[in-house]
């Protein structure tokens, strides 16, 4: 589904354009290469207050999107915290 959410990066951030529950497409200065590992962020605003749902994913698209980097990556493991 289409969502702007912020995405935390290792080396930077980005906003989210589309989420599923195996996936995730966001925007970023950063560069990466297809079929690298990556970890990320994202936060959520939830009725009790912010979440950050951990993940660690697969990239399987890069492409060049108006001046900036769309990243496709695969979730491969999340976690949900509460932020405090």
């Amino acid at each position: 589904m289409p969502a702007a959410l912020p995405v935390n990066l290792n080396e930077g951030t980005g906003i989210t354009r589309d989420v599923s529950a195996s996936g995730v497409f966001f925007e970023t200065d950063v560069n990466y290469a297809a079929g690298s590992e990556i970890s990320f962020s994202i936060e959520l605003q939830g009725p009790a207050g912010k979440l950050m749902l951990k993940c660690k994913g697969q990239i399987v698209r890069v492409e060049e999107r108006d001046g900036k980097v769309g990243v496709a990556a695969k979730i491969i493991e999340s976690q949900l915290e509460a932020i405090s």
